[in-house]
């Protein structure tokens, strides 16, 4: 994909475009302030670029019927959700719809060089399986604070080895595309905002619970990342004064408290203490305890679990509320691998929201699980990197 809409006309008709599938002339005029012939001349010079071609009569709304227009069909974005223990990699279409879709285990501790391997190669089985011959675009999300213009991590607390890593212009280099970076909360509020349970709202929040805790915040439509990128590092925000020890140095964060990695930590107590059978047998089977088991205990009726689930809901439902007080938005989505803990964590961090925000802010406020899982972060990326082909250059 080499070219690029040449002026902001251009680039809101790619995107309603992309946002609403093929379309008429006419129905694309009743959302661009433009008159007929103006909108006519820009549809054609963007059928000229390739990005855009023809898709047959439209509808007949009475008189001559107009022509449909689509996003090029073979245009091609890769996605790439870089978690904290795993790789989510997908080829989509223009209009974001997952062609192909692959996920790995991997540890980003392991650093950007044994990841981006990892990621290239899951790219060339999605190449190999004759879904696309190259890619226009790429978006990758990493799992901490990226200088955003730069495409650049910036002392992320749970990535050893990646500050400063330019993952922007290597990956650009390998792909021979374009790429852009983000922090992968963000990436997964734009992939809820695009084809998920944030699809009609304008201004909400969307926390991912992982391995740690961030939020994605998006103010009029759009992403809020702040002046230097940092922007819904609440997972640093502190929870319990002079609470445990975080990666970050600091004490009583949130994350230290409750993410997928304090929640494993705190059931290994709990079973090695003998507080939960349950918890100890599969300590015992596995040598180990994830989320998962927490939540499978806690489905078998298991106190213990309950009780830390509960009590780390009770702790992001702290953190929400003094969020929701601040920013008022109108919707709330809950992510991330720990988001199988379910309706119990969910229903622990409704409750300190509703009890301690104020009744103006959550009086019609819903607190609900995101709807796109593992993909909200490929179609994420995929959104990221299309608004910047889709924007004048």
């Amino acid at each position: 994909m080499t070219a690029r809409p040449a002026n902001a006309h251009q680039a809101k008709l790619l995107k309603l475009l992309r946002d609403g599938g093929p379309n008429s002339r006419a129905q694309l005029g009743d959302e661009i302030d433009l008159s007929r012939s103006k909108l006519a001349v820009e549809v054609d010079r963007l059928l000229e670029t390739g990005l855009v071609v023809a898709d047959g009569l439209a509808a007949s709304r009475g008189g001559r019927r107009s022509h449909n227009v689509r996003l090029n069909p073979g245009l091609r974005f890769l996605g790439v959700d870089i978690g904290a223990t795993s790789v989510d990699v997908a080829v989509t279409n223009a209009e974001l719809e997952i062609l192909g879709h692959l996920n790995q285990p991997m540890d980003v501790r392991e650093g950007p060089v044994a990841v981006f391997e990892q990621v290239l190669s899951m790219a060339a089985k999605l190449r190999a399986s004759g879904l696309t011959e190259g890619f226009d675009g790429a978006g990758i999300g990493v799992p901490g604070p990226v200088r955003f213009p730069e495409g650049v991590p910036v002392a992320p607390p749970i990535m050893p080895g990646w500050d400063g890593f330019p993952v922007r212009e290597a990956l650009s280099q390998e792909l021979g595309c374009p790429v852009m970076v983000d922090n992968d909360v963000n990436l997964m509020a734009m992939g809820e905002q695009h084809a998920g349970v944030a699809r009609s709202v304008g201004d909400f929040l969307c926390v991912k619970i992982g391995t740690g805790i961030g939020c994605g915040i998006v103010a009029g439509g759009d992403v809020h990342r702040g002046v230097t990128g940092s922007a819904g590092d609440i997972g640093h925000i502190q929870a319990v004064p002079d609470g445990r020890p975080c990666a970050c140095g600091n004490r009583g964060c949130l994350e230290a408290h409750f993410s997928g990695a304090a929640l494993a930590r705190d059931a290994v107590e709990a079973a090695q203490q003998g507080l939960s059978e349950e918890l100890a047998s599969r300590l015992a089977a596995n040598g180990t305890l994830t989320a998962v088991d927490v939540a499978a205990a806690a489905a078998a009726g298991d106190a213990t679990a309950l009780d830390l689930i509960r009590e780390g809901g009770n702790h992001v439902g702290q953190v929400i509320a003094g969020l929701v007080s601040f920013f008022n938005p109108g919707l709330v989505v809950i992510g991330g691998g720990v988001t199988g803990l379910g309706h119990n964590l969910l229903a622990a961090i409704r409750t300190q929201v509703y009890r301690q925000s104020l009744p103006l802010a959550t009086g019609n406020l819903p607190i609900v699980l995101g709807e796109l899982g593992p993909t909200a972060g490929v179609i994420g990326a995929a959104r990221l990197i299309s608004d910047h082909l889709f924007s004048p250059a």
